[in-house]
């Protein structure tokens, strides 16, 4: 996983971890949904960015493969 996309999904998460509990604080019960989805996205990104780099040490083909998943989690 490089750099940049580490940087990224964690600021997500950690960004949807306070949107959560700032919803649950205000009693936005929406808010606090959003919070929820935007960590489960970074932790899906976060999972395809693994996978990604596994098979990048087992060869090409096989990385190929895992941005295809890769790209079908972020759907």
């Amino acid at each position: 996983m490089g750099l940049n996309e580490k940087i990224s999904n964690s600021a997500e998460k950690g960004l949807g971890a306070t949107k959560e509990k700032a919803g649950h604080v205000l009693g936005n019960p929406d808010l606090e949904q959003e919070g929820r989805v935007d960590q489960a996205s970074a932790s899906t990104k976060q999972a395809g960015e693994k996978i990604k780099d596994a098979a990048g040490e087992v060869g090409g083909d096989i990385k190929s493969a895992a941005q295809k998943l890769k790209d079908g989690f972020n759907k």
